[in-house]
């Protein structure tokens, strides 16, 4: 009895020696950690500046009312687009038309006091020649017939006005734009004090104004004296970019102090009508000859309390820490002024199963499209 259970001892603990070396064989043979690598490129890149703008119209009007009356029928949708001269509202005509047709017989009635008055003063001519009439009385008729010509000049002057003040109770769209809500209903009295009535803004194209500090603006200026002018961009809302490029055309000439910035203005093509007056958006500055960069995916670099570093591996598929130094971003990538070269392959997935100097299995990531 006390010999089997040697045995049955000797059996288990042979049988743990043999478990605990197959897994330490087990574990000397795990395989080195799979990563994704790809190599640093050479990417062409230009220099980009960020500045907040807003757009804004090239013609905004706002309709008023000159002469008081009630509002009469509204000559548009709101948010329509209205020729230049179009008539968008107007205002009860018959006080103004009564007013032109008193002017009208006012004015007739001093053209026939001038008719008489020259009638009169070529008689007295005739008989002050032949003696049969008196100095006294042709200088009176002179008097009258410069009198009745004055009279006849007030009278045009006052039709003149009461025409002009006839034609304000039709409101006009001066120029060619999309036309706002209306701020008044028909019916309503209105006159010069009632406030506008509706705008209208001119949409295409349209201008950005932003702000420049001296420091970038006179470096914009040395740039432009050396190759061509940056072009300009817009950065909408969601991010995306603005498909027109526009073209600075006006510096402020004066200098905001509280700022130390200059106002710029760029114009741009608005046919799809994407940018509206007053919209806020990012314009980018970028130069017309980019620079060959070295780059790598964003999602390659990352970082501690030394700064951003990556992983690159070696033709013995050792991976290595290496400490860079990056720049911009752009599309994805992110460009690394020192520390790293062309071609190295670094290391853009499986970073958290890797430690510096481990050996790995890397796998060259797919090519992405390009953008």
């Amino acid at each position: 009895m006390i010999e089997q259970r040697s045995m049955l001892a000797a059996l288990v603990a042979a049988c743990m020696v043999t478990a605990f070396a197959t897994g330490g064989l087990a574990q000397q043979a795990a395989p080195p950690p799979a990563v994704l690598v790809q190599p640093a490129a050479l990417t062409a890149i230009a220099d980009q500046a960020e500045f907040i703008g807003r757009a804004a119209a090239v013609d905004k009007v706002e309709l008023r009312a000159r002469v008081k009356g009630f509002l009469g029928e509204r000559k548009f949708n709101d948010g329509d687009m209205v020729k230049k001269d179009e008539v968008v509202f107007t205002i009860e005509p018959e006080t103004y038309q009564a007013a032109v047709d008193q002017k009208v017989a006012q004015r007739d009635s001093m053209q026939a006091a001038l008719t008489n008055a020259d009638l009169q003063l070529q008689r007295a001519t005739e008989l002050l020649r032949s003696n049969t009439g008196t100095k006294q009385t042709y200088d009176q008729r002179l008097s009258e017939q410069l009198q009745a010509k004055a009279n006849l000049e007030d009278a045009r002057a006052q039709l003149r006005d009461a025409e002009i003040q006839l034609s304000y109770t039709t409101i006009r769209s001066p120029i060619a734009g999309r036309i706002g809500r209306a701020a008044v209903s028909p019916g309503n009295l209105v006159g010069p004090d009632s406030g506008v009535l509706a705008t209208v803004v001119s949409e295409s194209p349209i201008r950005v104004l932003f702000p420049v500090t001296q420091r970038e603006l006179l470096d914009a200026k040395r740039d432009a004296q050396i190759g061509d002018p940056p072009q300009v961009r817009l950065k909408l809302a969601d991010g995306s970019i603005y498909k027109e490029k526009g073209k600075i055309d006006f510096i402020d000439i004066t200098v905001d102090s509280k700022t130390d910035g200059q106002i710029v203005r760029a114009t741009f093509d608005n046919k799809d009508n994407l940018l509206t007056d007053g919209q806020t958006v990012r314009v980018v500055l970028e130069e017309n000859k980019p620079q060959k960069v070295v780059t790598v995916p964003q999602q390659a670099v990352a970082l501690d309390q030394t700064g951003p570093y990556l992983f690159v591996v070696d033709d013995k598929n050792v991976v290595h820490l290496r400490r860079i130094k990056t720049g911009i971003v752009r599309g994805g990538q992110l460009v690394v002024t020192e520390g790293l070269k062309e071609g190295e392959k670094v290391v853009i997935q499986g970073q958290q199963r890797i430690r510096d100097g481990m050996t790995v299995a890397p796998s060259a990531a797919p090519a992405q499209p390009k953008q």
